[in-house]
Formats: C-alpha cells, structure tokens, sequence
C-alpha cells in the first residue's frame, strides 16, 4: 500500500462528493438532524471501519461529525483511504 500522490487523490475525490484533501488527510463534514442522529451515524460508520480494520479520526460537535481519513503507518492517504470513503458514502 503506497501513498496517494496530491493529483491521485484529487481525481479519486472527484467522486466522493464533499471529500476534500486537507494536508495529508481527506475530510468531510455530515451535518445530521439531532444529536442522537450524529452518533448513530458515527456508530455505523465504526462499524464498518472494524470491518476494514481501518479507522478514521472522528469531531462530534452537537449535529455535525467531521471524519478524517489517512493511513497513519504510511503518513498519507492510501486506496484504503478512498476505499472506506466510498463505504462511508454509501452507507449514509
């Protein structure tokens, strides 16, 4: 697993709509109804980063969670990465 080069991972977020690369990590922010609503999205999706035994770095603030996404052992975003992205996108 390498490292996505900045022209890679801009292509691949093309479509994943709301990814943005910000320094060595891919964000995106889900804005939800209530709270309650915000962690039970948080919860399916350590459900399925378990699963991938890959695991994003997650901001709760009241309605909105911000996930960020980057191989941390590979210091960058990996296919892993995106791959999870799209899971997380589909599951929404």
């Amino acid at each position: 697993m390498t490292v996505l080069s900045e022209e890679e991972i801009k292509e691949k977020l093309r479509s994943l709509e709301g990814w943005q690369l910000k320094g060595k990590e891919i964000h995106k922010v889900y804005t939800h109804k209530t709270f309650k609503d915000a962690i039970a999205f948080v919860n399916k999706v350590a459900d399925l980063a378990e699963r991938a035994n890959h695991h994003p770095d997650f901001l709760i603030q009241y309605n909105k969670v911000t996930l960020m996404l980057s191989t941390h052992s590979k210091g960058g975003v990996t296919d892993s990465d995106i791959k999870l992205a799209k899971q997380i996108e589909e599951a929404k």
